[in-house]
């Protein structure tokens, strides 16, 4: 077992990615071979299963990039199942203090260090063929926990110093509407906040990530310090380039 984008994430490389929302495996394993670093494989906002997910995962194998897994809520019992299903990189949404981070890296981790159930033939482990998993799961796992309100930007410092904790990712559209600027994900106050929580992130020791589509945003926040970048979302590309093209010709 080896978790690339954990190493990377570490070593504070930079890692653009992709986020899909579409629940198709057949989009992944065209992302995964793109040469993006991860992909963000969305619950909250996309009308995936358990299921779907799983086949997502199997989709990715093969490619270059590894698949983070957004679930639809920070809970243990989506999170449990998560891991029983593969996915070993894990994006909690709405962490607002140290507590919630605590609780989110607890349900990843079995006792004594957490509260995850065991099943001894899963398909995380090899369906029961992987004999040091309990022994090595840990290590392979990267819990990323998402800011999404000014309150929790002003928590970044004690959340990021939860044990367990990889990285912090910034979500500007839910910052930007609890700052009463809806909408408007780079107004100055929102750059601003956002500038803020990279700097609180990176003053913690811990990577900061965040959603950028498009060249010139992403390479903004990259040139910011900004360790990942969701560069483009599926839907969104998809959207984009039907429209352009359309527009071009007409």
């Amino acid at each position: 077992m080896t978790n690339p984008f954990k190493q990377a994430l570490a070593a504070r490389r930079r890692l653009p990615g992709f986020w899909l929302s579409l629940c198709s495996p057949t989009v992944v394993e065209i992302a995964a071979h793109s040469g993006a670093d991860w992909l963000l494989v969305d619950m909250e906002h996309a009308p995936a299963d358990l299921s779907q997910i799983a086949d997502q995962l199997r989709a990715a194998r093969g490619g270059l990039a590894e698949v983070v897994v957004r679930p639809p809520q920070s809970e243990p019992v989506i999170t449990k199942r998560l891991l029983d299903i593969g996915a070993r990189n894990l994006m909690f949404p709405m962490i607002q203090d140290a507590q919630d981070a605590a609780d989110a890296v607890a349900w990843t981790r079995y006792p004594p260090h957490g509260m995850r159930g065991i099943s001894a033939t899963v398909r995380a482990n090899g369906y029961g063929r992987q004999g040091d998993y309990l022994q090595r799961y840990a290590d392979e796992l990267t819990v990323i926990v998402q800011v999404e309100t000014p309150e929790a930007v002003a928590n970044i410092a004690q959340i990021a110093a939860v044990p367990g904790v990889d990285a912090i990712f910034i979500g500007p559209g839910d910052l930007a509407a609890s700052m009463g600027f809806a909408g408007q994900g780079t107004a100055p106050e929102v750059r601003a906040k956002i500038a803020e929580a990279v700097a609180a992130i990176h003053a913690a020791g811990l990577p900061a990530g965040i959603l950028g589509y498009g060249h010139d945003l992403a390479q903004g926040y990259f040139d910011q310090g900004v360790e990942f970048v969701a560069v483009a979302g599926d839907a969104w590309l998809l959207a984009r380039q039907m429209d352009g093209m359309i527009a071009a010709l007409r």
